[in-house]
């Protein structure tokens, strides 16, 4: 039995009629041929009683299986996330994150993104500690273990990490000083913020530090992040009429088609907080 759920983004919710192995329950009931049922497999776009699974597993009468048979892709690795390194040490990894590629695993594609690539590339785990949205470029930093990435989650909660962002942006009209929204707390995109405090919407505080017009109609501004939410910056620029370059969901006109907008997180500092050392990275 299949369900409509999420039909039209390619997700299929099945009850399984069958006993037996996954992928030839699969071939019974999808119009997908075994090498491409193979391939979501390998992708981790296959669970099996709500757990993701890369294996041809064991499947019983009645199990629920949701298939993603349109995952997302993104870039493939190219073997240069080594040059993209711009400090480590036993702690953590300081990398220059590529436009078009995800932070960590995404619901429907486990491989392609930059803590799988840095974990092939360092031949260790690396583990997450705060987020850039897939379009944005700049500067991530990945645990090397889970004490650390438990301390500096706390120094965030803290706001205890200076972090400089550099957009280009639709406009001219912009002018230095702090943009204080409230965001929507719901979990779709493209995110709505208000000028006004609404009941249980989260504060969102950025500070322009520099505007400069530019040829074009557009701008380029550099930005201290005081608050991180999802979408921060793209939300609160736009509800200002400022749409960064490139970026559609939130009122830009398309310029690529790739997955890719004029914003970059170029500098960050903060203090390791298992060792006192305090560290500030640019590009």
């Amino acid at each position: 039995m299949q369900s409509a759920r999420g039909f039209e983004y390619g997700v299929r919710h099945i009850l399984s009629p069958q006993a037996g192995g996954l992928c030839d329950v699969l071939l019974g009931n999808l119009e997908l041929d075994r090498e491409q049922i193979e391939f979501l497999l390998h992708l981790g776009a296959i669970y099996h009683n709500h757990q993701r699974t890369t294996e041809d597993s064991s499947v019983s009468v009645g199990d629920y299986i949701r298939v993603h048979t349109k995952p997302r892709r993104f870039t493939a690795n190219d073997g240069q996330w080594r040059s993209r390194i711009v400090f480590e040490n036993e702690h953590f990894v300081v990398t220059n994150k590529i436009s078009g590629l995800p932070v960590h695993a995404s619901v429907d594609n486990l491989h392609e993104n930059l803590q799988s690539y840095l974990q092939q590339t360092l031949h260790q785990n690396v583990y997450v500690t705060h987020r850039l949205d897939v379009p944005t470029r700049g500067l991530i930093v990945y645990a090397k273990s889970p004490e650390f990435q438990t301390e500096f989650n706390k120094l965030l909660i803290a706001r205890e990490m200076n972090k400089i962002y550099r957009a280009r942006v639709q406009g001219h009209s912009l002018s230095t000083g702090l943009l204080q929204h409230y965001m929507e707390p719901s979990p779709r995109a493209p995110k709505v913020v208000s000028k006004e405090l609404q009941p249980k919407w989260q504060e969102c505080l950025l500070e322009i530090l520099e505007f400069s017009k530019l040829e074009n109609e557009m701008s380029e501004v550099r930005i201290k992040l005081h608050t991180g939410r999802t979408h921060q910056i793209r939300a609160q620029l736009s509800a200002e009429g400022h749409p960064i370059v490139g970026d559609v969901a939130y009122g830009a006109v398309k310029v690529w088609d790739e997955e890719r907008i004029e914003l970059e997180a170029c500098e960050l500092a903060f203090t390791n907080p298992l060792t006192g050392e305090h560290h500030e990275f640019k590009i």
